[in-house]
């Protein structure tokens, strides 16, 4: 059975530390692994991605400009812990839906570094939801004052 353009690009992701090609070369992408808000599943799907501080990278629930929300969304919603890959490493956060003033001043900011992000919201009829997901802050020892890289996990199955 081949493989669903999702998961060519997954295998891609995975297989080069991150980096793609084709329509997505050069992309900022991550893969995002969800609960299924009513299997239970694991679902991985790869997302573009904008940086946003040390441990918080922000997703657009653009579902490429459709009138619903993605699965990926309400699965999220229902179950907020998910696991984020980047390419060079694996770890859990912690999704939260942007409201407000926050929510459109980063929705400006994604879609002024890339403008397809303000295409999709024409299209939708919705407001595209904006999720932050932050990995959680380093556990810090006695009177250390490192920043450490957010835990990792070993598989995200």
């Amino acid at each position: 059975m081949p493989l669903s353009f999702n998961d060519q690009i997954i295998d891609e992701f995975r297989t080069n530390a991150g980096r793609v090609g084709g329509y997505f070369e050069g992309a900022r992408l991550l893969l995002l692994t969800t609960t299924g808000a009513r299997t239970g599943a694991r679902h991985t799907v790869p997302l573009g991605a904008l940086p946003d501080g040390d441990r918080r990278v922000l997703v657009i629930a653009s579902a490429g400009g459709a009138p619903q929300h993605p699965a990926w969304f309400h699965n999220l919603v229902a179950h907020p812990l998910v696991t984020v890959e980047d390419g060079l490493r694996t770890y859990e956060a912690l999704a939260t839906v942007l409201e407000g003033t926050e929510r459109d001043t980063l929705f400006a900011r994604a879609a002024a570094s890339e403008p397809g992000w303000d295409a999709y919201q024409a299209t939708a009829r919705r407001t595209l939801p904006v999720v932050a997901l932050e990995a959680p802050a380093p556990a810090s020892s006695a009177g250390s004052t490192s920043d450490e890289a957010p835990r990792s996990v070993d598989s995200i199955a």
